[in-house]
């Protein structure tokens, strides 16, 4: 499974990294991204976890 983020949809709040610093971070555009390559069972929990925080609906993982 990979995250992402749809940067027109992100309004930069942050909540996804601090939920998960382990996959998601604020780039110096201000907008959230996620880590390339697939994640790990072990942040896979915590990634669905800022998914289902975002406000705005921004994330996907598939």
């Amino acid at each position: 499974m990979r995250a992402s983020v749809d940067k027109e949809l992100c309004i930069g709040c942050g909540v996804c990294e601090a939920e998960c610093p382990e996959v998601f971070r604020i780039a110096d555009d201000g907008l959230a991204e996620a880590i390339e390559g697939e994640l790990t069972e072990e942040v896979l929990e915590k990634a669905q976890e800022a998914k289902e925080q975002c406000p705005v609906e921004a994330i996907t993982i598939e």
